[in-house]
Formats: C-alpha cells, sequence, structure tokens
C-alpha cells in the first residue's frame, strides 16, 4: 500500500513530492498510531488524513466543527475526483438516506461530520467499517485552547468506543498546554506528535499604532485593489462601519458577524469564495469555515485576545504559498476591552496572561517572527527579514549583561516566579511577597536597581521575544529558560537589545507597498478563464486551480497534456476537467499576443520604409526615429524579405558579399538564423549589419535561382 502513495498524491491532487512531516504522519496513520498533528494553516494537514483515507479499505471519519467548513472541502474533494460527503443537521432525512445507502455501497471514502451529529454515525456505520478518525480543529476540545468547544468535550469517547481505529487530531494552533490537554481529552495520552514550522515566510508581518486606522486601511487597499482581503474588528457595529467607509470609498465590502441574518451571512461568504467580492469586514469566526487560498491579505482592526487567535486568523492569507500580507492595528482602548472580556472569561487567570502576551508581541522591538514562533515552542536565531522590526530596525544596545541578570535570576528562582517577581528580585524590591518567600537572600537579588522597572519588564519581554525565555501559561505563567538560554549563561554568546530610549524617541513612517499584478499578463487572463470555469461548475474558483498553479501555469505554458499535468496541483481528475480550457487560453494569449506584436511591428516597418523612400540614410531614420542604426538596419532587411522595393547593394560591397557566400559553405550553424559564428569567422571584421544585409541578398538570389 505505501508503494501507492506517491503515485495517489500525484493522480489525485496534483503534486509530485510530500510537504514536510506530511509522508511520515501518513506512515504513522499506516501503522495504525494515534496521532496529534500541529501544522499551521497553509501547510497541508487535510492530506495528511484524506490521503490514507484513499487506500485504506473503509471510510476515514472526519469530525469538523463547521458546516461551512464541511461542504468546502468536501466540494474541493470532489472536484478531486474523490467520493467524501457530509451529515450534519442543515440536510433532509431523505438527502441523509441517500448517502447512508452510498456509505453501504462502499462508494463514498471520506464521511464529514458535526460533533453533534456523531449519534447519527451508529446507526449507520459498523465500528469494523471505520478505518480512522480524523479529528480537525482539535484545539476546540480544550479549555486551554483559544477556541473552546463545549460539543467537542464528548469526543473522548471515540477511543473507547473505536479501540483498534487509529485517531489523528490535527490544529493549526496549539501551545504545549494545549497539545498535551488534547491529547488527555481524546484518550490518546500516547499520540505520536507531530509539530511542523510555524514559519509562514510568505507572510509579511507589520504593526501599527491604532490611530487614524481607516485612512490607513484605505491607503493599503489602494496598493492591492484587486486581491482578496479580510479585516477582523472586536464588534459588529465596527465590522458595519467599515465596511460602510471601504464601499463609500469606491471598493466593494461587505460586513459579516452573528447579528447578520443567517441568509445574509451565507451569502457575503458565498460570494467572497467565489470572488465576486474581494474584501470581508468580520468578527474573528469568519474564515474558519473557508479553505480560500487566494486570501492576499488580513488586516486586524483591532488588537486579538491571544497570539493563538492571531496567528490562525493571518494564517488565512497566502495558504497557497504565494506572498501575502498582514496587518494589525493595535491601542490602549483595545487592551482595556479585551481586559474586560477575559476577567468575565471561565479562566480569567490563563486569558490574561494570553492577553499580555499578545500586547508584548504588539510593542515588541525585535523581529515578529521569532516572538510568534517562540510561542510555539520553536526557536529560531536569524531575523526573518518580512516583519516590519527587521525592514525598519530600531537602534541596539548590548545587552548581554542585562541578558546574564535576568535569565541568572530566573534560574536561582528555579523557573517558578512569574514576570513581576523575577524583576521585583531583580529591582530589591522590599515587599511582603519577596521577604516571605526570602528572595532577598539570593545571590540576584537586586542585581538591575540601577534599570527603572518598566524598562526591565521590558527588557524581559524581549529576552521572550528572542526566544530565551518561554512562559508556562498552565502552571500560573511561570518564567522558563529555553535551551538558547545556556548559550547567554555558559557559552557567552552576545545579545541585542531595542534601545529603549531611541525607540520610544523614534518615528517611524509605515509605508506599505505591493506589486500589482499586470492587468493584461497571462496570470490575469487565466484568472479569468478559471473564474469562468468555477461559476459554471457552482464551485470556488481556488477549488478550480490555486494562484500558485496558475502563477507556474504562467511561467511554463505548457502547450499538451503531458506538459500540464507536471504542473504542481494538476491531478489526473482536473487535468481531464479543465486541461484543454486552460492550454486553449495559454495559446490565445500567446497567439494575441504575437499579433500585437506583429501589428506593432507592421506600423514601425511601414515608417521606416516612408522614410526610406523620401530618401533618408539608414543613419538619418535612425537619428530621425530615435532609433538604433542596427534597429533602422533590420527594419529594412525585412522589408527587402517582403518584397520591398529596398536597394542593400548599397550598404555592403562585392567584395564583402563574395566573401560571406564563401562562408556559407564552410560555416557549420547550429541555429540557421545565427549571425554570430560568420560574425567569428570573419574575425569581427564584417559588422553584424553587414552580414545580415548580405545573407539577405543571397538567400534571394538562390529563390531567384531555384525559380
Amino acid at each position: 500500500m505505501h508503494q501507492q502513495v506517491l503515485p495517489t498524491l500525484k493522480e489525485y491532487f496534483g503534486y509530485d513530492s510530500f510537504r514536510p512531516l506530511q509522508e511520515t504522519i501518513i506512515k504513522a496513520v499506516f501503522d495504525k498510531q494515534d496521532n496529534l498533528v500541529i501544522m499551521p494553516t497553509g501547510g497541508g494537514k487535510s492530506i495528511c488524513f484524506q490521503l490514507p483515507a484513499l487506500l485504506l479499505p473503509g471510510v476515514t471519519l472526519v469530525i469538523s466543527p463547521l458546516i461551512a467548513l464541511m461542504k468546502d472541502q468536501v466540494d474541493g474533494l470532489r472536484a478531486n475526483g474523490i467520493d467524501a460527503a457530509f451529515i450534519n443537521s442543515s440536510q433532509e432525512g431523505a438527502e441523509q438516506q441517500h448517502i447512508t445507502e452510498k456509505l453501504h455501497e462502499g462508494a463514498i471514502k471520506l464521511l464529514y461530520v458535526a460533533p453533534e451529529s456523531l449519534s447519527i454515525v451508529d446507526t449507520i456505520l459498523a465500528p469494523g467499517q471505520i478505518s480512522l478518525i480524523a479529528i480537525d480543529e482539535a484545539h476546540c476540545i480544550s479549555a486551554w485552547g483559544h477556541d473552546f468547544r463545549p460539543a467537542y468535550t464528548q469526543l473522548g469517547f471515540l477511543k473507547k468506543r473505536y479501540p483498534d481505529t487509529p485517531i489523528i487530531a490535527l490544529t493549526a494552533t496549539a501551545d504545549k498546554a494545549t497539545r498535551e490537554d488534547i491529547c488527555q481529552q481524546l484518550n490518546i495520552p500516547h499520540a505520536t506528535r507531530h509539530i511542523a514550522s510555524f514559519d509562514r515566510k510568505n507572510l509579511s508581518l507589520e504593526v501599527r499604532p491604532g490611530t487614524n486606522r481607516i485612512q490607513q486601511i484605505l491607503n493599503f487597499i489602494e496598493t492591492v485593489p484587486n486581491e482578496s482581503g479580510i479585516i477582523y474588528c472586536l464588534s459588529r457595529k465596527a465590522t458595519e462601519t467599515l465596511a460602510e467607509k471601504i464601499t463609500h470609498a469606491g471598493y466593494e465590502a461587505k460586513a459579516y458577524h452573528a447579528g447578520l441574518s443567517h441568509e445574509q451571512r451565507i451569502q457575503t461568504q458565498e460570494n467572497f469564495i467565489n470572488d465576486t467580492l474581494k474584501i470581508v469586514c468580520a468578527t474573528v469566526a469568519f474564515g474558519m469555515g473557508i479553505d480560500k487560498s487566494n486570501v492576499r491579505w488580513v488586516i486586524h482592526y483591532n488588537l486579538p485576545k491571544n497570539i493563538e487567535g492571531y496567528y490562525q486568523e493571518i494564517g488565512r492569507a497566502g495558504r497557497d504559498g504565494i506572498p501575502s500580507s498582514t496587518l494589525l492595528f493595535h491601542s490602549y482602548a483595545d487592551v482595556m476591552q479585551l481586559q474586560k472580556f477575559a476577567e468575565d472569561s471561565g479562566n480569567a487567570e490563563v486569558q490574561l496572561a494570553k492577553l499580555e502576551r499578545m500586547k508584548q508581541f504588539a510593542e515588541a522591538l525585535s523581529c515578529r517572527r521569532k516572538v510568534l514562533l517562540s510561542y510555539f515552542g520553536e526557536l529560531i536565531q536569524q531575523d526573518c527579514g518580512n516583519c516590519d522590526i527587521c525592514k525598519r530596525p530600531p537602534a541596539f544596545i548590548d545587552g548581554t549583561i542585562i541578558a546574564q541578570k535576568v535569565l541568572s535570576a530566573i534560574a536561582r528562582l528555579k523557573e517558578q516566579e512569574s514576570m513581576h517577581i523575577v524583576v521585583d528580585v531583580l529591582r530589591g524590591s522590599q515587599n511582603a511577597l519577596i521577604y516571605d518567600k526570602g528572595y532577598q537572600n539570593i545571590k540576584t537579588y537586586g542585581i538591575a536597581k540601577d534599570i527603572p522597572w518598566k524598562d526591565l519588564q521590558q527588557y524581559l519581554i524581549q529576552l521572550i521575544n528572542q526566544g530565551y525565555i518561554e512562559i508556562a501559561f498552565h502552571e500560573k505563567n511561570r518564567l522558563k529558560l529555553t535551551p538558547l538560554a545556556r548559550n547567554i549563561l555558559f557559552q557567552g554568546e552576545k545579545v541585542q537589545l531595542a534601545n529603549l530610549v531611541k525607540a520610544e524617541e523614534a518615528k517611524v513612517e509605515s509605508q506599505k507597498t505591493a506589486k500589482k499584478a499586470a492587468p493584461n499578463s497571462l496570470f490575469e487572463h487565466l484568472r479569468k478563464v478559471r473564474l469562468t470555469l468555477a461559476q459554471e461548475a457552482g464551485i470556488p474558483a481556488y477549488q478550480i486551480f490555486s494562484d500558485a498553479t496558475l502563477k507556474e501555469l504562467e511561467a511554463e505554458r505548457p502547450a499538451s497534456d503531458e506538459e500540464f499535468l507536471r504542473i504542481s496541483g494538476v491531478g489526473r481528475k482536473k487535468m481531464e476537467n479543465y486541461g484543454q480550457d486552460f492550454l486553449d487560453a495559454i495559446r490565445e494569449f500567446k497567439e494575441a499576443k504575437y499579433k500585437k506584436k506583429t501589428n506593432t511591428k507592421g506600423a514601425t516597418y511601414k515608417l521606416t520604409f516612408e522614410l526610406y523612400q523620401s530618401g533618408l540614410s539608414p543613419e538619418a531614420i535612425a537619428q530621425k526615429r530615435n532609433l538604433s542604426s542596427t534597429t533602422v538596419f533590420s527594419h529594412l532587411v525585412k522589408l527587402y524579405q517582403n518584397g520591398e522595393t529596398i536597394d542593400l547593394n548599397r550598404y555592403i560591397t562585392k567584395e564583402e558579399l563574395t566573401k560571406l557566400e564563401h562562408a556559407k559553405k564552410e560555416v557549420v550553424l547550429e541555429n540557421p538564423t545565427a549571425i554570430k559564428p560568420y560574425f567569428d569567422y570573419f574575425e569581427e571584421q564584417i559588422s553584424y549589419e553587414k552580414i545580415r544585409i548580405g545573407l539577405a541578398i543571397l538567400e534571394k538570389r538562390s529563390i531567384i535561382a531555384e525559380a
């Protein structure tokens, strides 16, 4: 069965090779292991269970939290020629009965269900028919996660009900606490953990103060007028106000929030998915059920409540791997409102700590990607070069001694205390808590009392952001040293910290630039073809082909089925369904370009001929037309070959023509139109222009002689 994996990947998904970790995960599934997969949005999680489903004997049961997400994935699978279906509360009994019959016939390989609909599964499938259970958006089961769903808590029974069936739990965002909780809740404590890199290099990261936000957003949209984007807002009212102002500015935008009717929400989502609406202003629920690969930008109008949510939301941009932009606005008012929300939640301490970490990200003075990756336990030492801090870095100081003091204090506190207490110890604070715990007696007490409390806290945040320290949210927010900290404490590694004085004084003017696709490019032409085909098929355009596939088609310009099938993202089914349309479009585009080029050349040749007839020399024509003499001579040769009355003999001597006639018998040409071999043969003594003229004269003589 394993030998069929790569051919199946190409046949149904159009890819010649796996992304990182996919093959390892798929092998573990075939070995009947339970698996926890943490893989960022766009990293290819779905293939980890969709591909095994095609090769396993029974049905793969996929548990998904949203009806829209199920429909989107099932539509995408069917577009690839894969038998899939979903069951949920939105369906009539007759439709569910039809699906049941197809399941019994073995005509469905993947069945998507909502947690609330799991009871139906027992009535239509015997345990032995289920070969694999996939739990998508698995973070929803954990109270530590950012999107807790009570309906997910029932999923713990699955391992008891189907003990011999492997379970694969998948999510894009989960910190260490959430990962462990997922495994415990699902009764798969020994599941193999597969944690992919969270580094989405194609996403640029930018944070700006939340002043004059609407004008900044309009300025940004002006740089990407034809691209799809999402603007996330904290309140329903903000989505409506913002959508109205964007529409008033000449761009179509719609609001999306829970207060709108079901019909309004569905219509807005469908229009966005199908590329008939470019901009959606939404509360955070929007996007979770959308697999749209060509979202080119995401803006956060307000500060998100935690880094997990922020990371998942920006991950909805650039799922196809093409460069995409993210922009976050933050303000003190946002923080105050989010703090109130957190205080009213069931686990206020954790949510407040995560909000503080989000605030630290927004205020970071070091590479933002380092901050994101370190939060998820991934440590990198090189700055990313694709965030606003890297592009416009603040002034830095040698912060090695400060870092050594901070890290030493955390070590001497046995990694048991939160940031507030660590700073108090370093500052030598004389409060009751410090004295009650005896921290005034440790060696690092008061070692940084010369640094203001707020500045010391900022330096500590920078060290967290650079990956030397991590916060254990599930352990009362205690600070722990990462493996990188040893390099500073014991190996003499230097640390750069942002100069807080300079950072306060600096007034950075952010400018966002975007490279627009040429309106008459082949890419844009293929996008129109894709949209037409999608509308005819009643599916989203990106389910035909992603932007990344269109970009490769633009670059490679295949001319046959075989060449078309070699394009990444083109499987056999899609080649059969859409290949001819795209091949025709590429050919038509080439012909139109050639015709335009020919028409343009025809006009320029005509003007040269008219000036020639008026008696001007090639040099005079070149000067009058602001062309090189080489170009004018090439025009005259072409006119001569096309039968116009041009006396080329005046531009080459009889002796030169005789030499060229002799050279034609001796020079071996790989390309029959090449000029340089003659130029080399004559040791550069006869110019390119004269060689071109002489060859044209000799060719015409030969034609006349044969006639």
